[in-house]
């Protein structure tokens, strides 16, 4: 036994002690993962060996335990297969697990090294450096509203105009027979036809329907509801008619609630972004079949009325005997062309609502509504999702998508070259990365705000402290054991 042997384990012992002690002093260190020292015996001619060496060490690339910060910044691989990509200030990739990143002073996504997160802008697929978008997001005129609603059936009908059974009195003098047109048009309110002079005239009877005499009354006249035209021929005297017709209806009156059933006032923005409210009014109405239901919608907009497209301040909705909306068939065109008035004049409106899905069933009213509008808003937060889709959140309640960032893995990940900063280098031996989004190509998911802890086993490591002890105290037995016995070989005389 020579004293080669025992200085070289000596040697491998003290080195696995280095390794020991370095994944204990990271046991706190973000991503860390913990290394192996690696031994073989030293080739020889002869059968006894010429000791040992450390053929390598290795690091153990299993996951450690991902615990949750709140930092909006932090991220963490969610799985074994997976490294961040990052680039250094001098344009060298580098490849790391520990998801602790910060924007700095340019707004970039940087680790303490001050190496900046890569991924895929949105809708590319080139790897850039992610850019936190700090600022304000531009205004979007509202285009669309998305609306599913149900009216309720049970609401009673508000009448429209009530035509009475006697519309009037006609009084005529002359005995020359004559034609006479008359053309009733029914409004709101009361409707009054008097003489040229505006003095009543007495009442005249009327036989029933063929020729007409002076001094007769009581003939009715009919109005259809469809308005098409009637004519009845009778003897007239001198034109001095006279007409008084009370016309009951329930006209629309944003300031009178009895006048419609339900109201749904809506947030929108011009392109300015200041915001509007627009007020949807449901007047329940009598069906036209006895099978169908008819409502009348109204608009404003801040108290103004808004024209429809075909032109109109309201539309008609029906519904057949299920509940189930028969029209409108299409989204419902509102223009309105001074949404910012004459000191703020803003692009005008054109909104398109969608009232497909709409319903008419026995239950309370009830309406969901998707605007796509909105105001200016001011950067607030970032999240991450698990496909490492990044998202900027604005004070306003929009989010943008940002795009992707990317993670990266090697064939041999024995191969990547430590180079501090808890990062590695890609080498020959490694191979070239395998670069794509979270959740892809066997690619591990992303957890955000998070970290993965290292994944140093205490106990294990001072288990094996102990272990690479005891064999330093061996080797070193076996230098003093062969100093004895050469002591005895001098001491012979």
């Amino acid at each position: 036994m020579g004293f080669g042997q025992g200085l070289s384990g000596l040697n491998a012992a003290s080195q696995n002690l280095d390794v020991i002690g370095n994944n204990i002093a990271n046991s706190g260190t973000v991503g860390f993962k913990a290394g192996t020292a690696t031994f073989a015996d030293v080739y020889a001619n002869s059968r006894v060996g010429l000791g040992v060496s450390v053929s390598g060490i290795n690091q153990r690339f299993t996951i450690g335990t991902v615990s949750t910060t709140g930092n909006q910044f932090d991220i963490a691989v969610d799985g074994a297969k997976g490294l961040f990509r990052v680039v250094d200030t001098s344009g060298n990739v580098l490849y790391t697990r520990n998801g602790q990143f910060f924007p700095d002073k340019d707004n970039y996504v940087v680790n303490a090294q001050g190496q900046r997160l890569t991924g895929y802008a949105d809708g590319g697929n080139t790897l850039v450096p992610i850019k936190v978008p700090v600022g304000n997001i531009a205004p979007q005129a509202t285009s669309s509203i998305g609306m599913v609603a149900n009216v309720n059936a049970n609401s009673d009908v508000i009448p429209g105009t009530d035509v009475p059974e006697t519309i009037g009195v006609v009084a005529l003098t002359d005995t020359t027979p004559a034609t006479v047109n008359y053309h009733y048009k029914i409004v709101a309110g009361d409707v009054v036809w008097t003489d040229a002079a505006g003095d009543p005239a007495d009442p005249a009877d009327f036989p029933p329907a063929g020729s007409y005499t002076t001094g007769t009354s009581g003939q009715a006249v009919t109005i259809g509801a469809d308005g098409a035209p009637s004519t009845t021929a009778f003897a007239a005297g001198p034109d001095n008619i006279g007409y008084v017709a009370p016309v009951t209806a329930v006209a629309f009156d944003p300031d009178v609630p009895g006048s419609y059933t339900h109201q749904l006032p809506t947030t929108v923005y011009d392109s300015l972004g200041n915001a509007h409210q627009l007020t949807q009014y449901f007047v329940k109405r009598e069906g036209t079949t006895g099978t169908d239901s008819s409502w009348e919608v109204h608009y404003r907009l801040d108290g103004e009325v808004v024209d429809t497209d075909p032109a109109g301040s309201a539309i008609n909705m029906t519904f057949d005997s299920s509940g189930r909306l028969t029209s409108p068939t299409g989204p419902v065109t509102l223009g309105y062309a001074k949404p910012g008035g004459f000191n703020t004049p803003a692009d005008p409106l054109q909104i398109a609502i969608n009232y497909a899905g709409t319903t008419q069933f026995g239950g309370d009213f009830s309406a969901s509504r998707l605007p796509n509008g909105y105001a200016t808003g001011e950067y607030a937060s970032m999240s991450i999702a698990a496909d490492g889709a990044m998202v900027a959140s604005y004070s306003n309640g929009e989010t943008l998508q940002m795009g992707y960032l990317a993670l990266a893995d090697f064939n041999n990940l024995q191969g990547l070259q430590p180079v501090g900063g808890n990062a590695w280098a890609e080498t020959s031996a490694s191979g070239q990365p395998i670069v794509g989004r979270p959740g892809s190509n066997g690619l591990a998911s992303i957890k955000g705000q998070s970290v993965e802890d290292s994944n140093v086993d205490m106990s294990q490591e001072l288990v094996n402290m102990i272990i690479a002890q005891r064999t330093y105290q061996a080797n070193a037995q076996t230098i003093k054991t062969q100093d004895q016995v050469l002591q005895t070989l001098i001491n012979l005389r």
